[in-house]
């Protein structure tokens, strides 16, 4: 791929349709050059909303979309330069897998030797040489959506946007061509806008993570950052499984709840909020083999073993 990559700058966007709730509520993000950043969130969030502006489908009611600085509010999807690969694929049907790849390359007036040479190239690393004369219908789910990406990538766009383009797969399948996806980004370099409501395909393909809800982003971070201090209580039962305990903060290294009171070693936690414990930072003893140091919960009968956790441990 020789175009670089683009840095992708999301200024105050908002979209209303009619009365309704804003879908979008003024969101600001910034993508870096080569980045990997996944939208994610329940449906409904505002995610695959953002990406359609992002995209040029959805004209915004208020804000901003620059790439590398440059304005492209306004600019009509074609003029973006922007790959894209759908949840269903959008493959043309009555076309040949070699004519749905070279299609963007003939938009953009490549010449004949160009477009074979590119189409030929892109397939082969996709792993589809041979299958240039078949028609979609053809093909199995994973050979389409490869068909999808080698599309998006041929004409070496800045940013490829992606709408849950895994979602229609089996889990096996799935599972493979996000190694494939990971693998392509690092290869290509490119900057990726990735949508899914998939917390553990977030967590394995991202840099970092936009997480939506209801039309706003409650927190943006790296996975493990997003997993070990969600910020929000949202955030903390949206990514993976969260014990939580409404208590009080007592002092800096102190959280009360419900009669206990637990060490948290450091001071993230506001001084009304929710103690968040994930279930791998939880072990069970019996009730004289607590290690020293550790917060603990004492059994509710003496045939139940004690919980208990780390300090500072989320």
């Amino acid at each position: 791929m020789s175009t670089p990559a683009g840095n992708l700058e999301i200024r105050d966007l908002v979209k209303r349709y009619g009365t309704d709730a804003a879908a979008v509520a003024g969101i600001g993000l910034t993508v870096d050059s080569g980045e990997f950043l996944t939208l994610l969130g329940p449906s409904g969030s505002g995610k695959t909303t953002t990406l359609n502006m992002i995209a040029g489908f959805v004209h915004p009611t208020a804000g901003s979309i620059h790439l590398n600085g440059v304005d492209l509010t306004e600019l009509q999807p074609h003029k973006r330069g922007f790959g894209m690969v759908f949840q269903n694929y959008a493959l043309f049907p009555h076309m040949s897998v070699f004519d749905n790849v070279a299609y963007p390359l003939r938009q953009r007036k490549t010449g004949k030797p160009d477009v074979r040479r590119l189409v030929l190239d892109i397939l082969e690393r996709f792993g589809l040489s041979g299958m240039e004369h078949r028609r979609p219908a053809q093909l199995s789910g994973g050979q389409q959506q490869r068909v999808a990406l080698a599309r998006a990538l041929v004409f070496s766009p800045s940013v490829l946007l992606l709408d849950e383009p895994l979602g229609a797969l089996d889990r096996k399948l799935r599972q493979s061509l996000q190694a494939e996806l990971k693998k392509l980004h690092q290869e290509v370099g490119l900057t990726f806008v990735f949508v899914t409501h998939d917390q553990d395909e977030a967590m394995f393909l991202s840099d970092r993570i936009a997480v939506f809800n209801e039309g706003r982003i409650d927190r943006v971070g790296r996975p493990a950052q997003l997993y070990d201090d969600p910020g929000t209580l949202f955030v903390a039962n949206f990514l993976g499984e969260a014990n939580t305990f409404a208590g009080r903060r007592v002092d800096a290294e102190t959280y009360a709840w419900n009669g206990e009171k637990w060490r948290t070693a450091d001071d993230r936690h506001p001084p009304e909020g929710v103690l968040v414990v994930r279930p791998e930072r939880v072990r069970v003893f019996g009730t004289d083999e607590v290690p020293p140091g550790w917060n603990s919960v004492a059994p509710s009968s003496p045939t139940c073993p004690a919980w208990a956790r780390r300090p500072g441990s989320t």
